[in-house]
């Protein structure tokens, strides 16, 4: 049987809403993807172009450090990897995330959370941080997605 890991990276709530309730409906296990330094208000005003929202998104090269670690990453077959779209990709923190782990092996699935951008194409831009990973491509699903939404994830 596989084991399932939901790990989600959520600045406002909605994202750690849904994933719960993936976790809720798959079995998977929970992890929140947190930030050494948390967002505050001020850092989200995506309005600000030198908000740390901002600077961190328009550089690619940007990464935010990531309080905690999933100590048992090689117990899980499927890591499913929730984000809210920043810039129509995902925060860097999703990078680092991924970056601080072996993946060899793993299928990767993303799923996203927006106010009105599409998840666009995270094949492409997580690839190179979920290195040795089957890496798909995701779905952005409304908070209150329902259990066929939810599972359609892992067909």
């Amino acid at each position: 049987m596989r084991k399932i890991l939901v790990a989600y990276f959520s600045a406002s709530g909605t994202t750690a809403r849904l994933a719960k309730n993936i976790a809720d409906t798959i079995g998977g296990d929970l992890f929140a993807i947190e930030p050494v330094e948390p967002y505050t208000a001020a850092d989200l005003n995506w309005n600000n172009a030198q908000s740390r929202s901002s600077v961190e998104m328009n550089d690619k090269s940007s990464r935010v450090a990531v309080a905690g670690r999933v100590e048992n990453m090689a117990d899980y077959d499927t890591v499913l990897i929730g984000y809210p779209i920043w810039w129509g990709v995902a925060p860097h923190i999703i990078n680092s995330f991924l970056e601080g782990y072996d993946l060899t092996g793993k299928t990767v699935i993303p799923f996203a959370t927006s106010g009105g951008s599409g998840i666009g194409s995270p094949e492409n831009y997580l690839k190179a941080s979920a290195k040795g990973a089957t890496l798909r491509s995701g779905k952005l699903l409304r908070v209150t997605a329902g259990e066929a939404e939810i599972k359609s994830l892992l067909r």
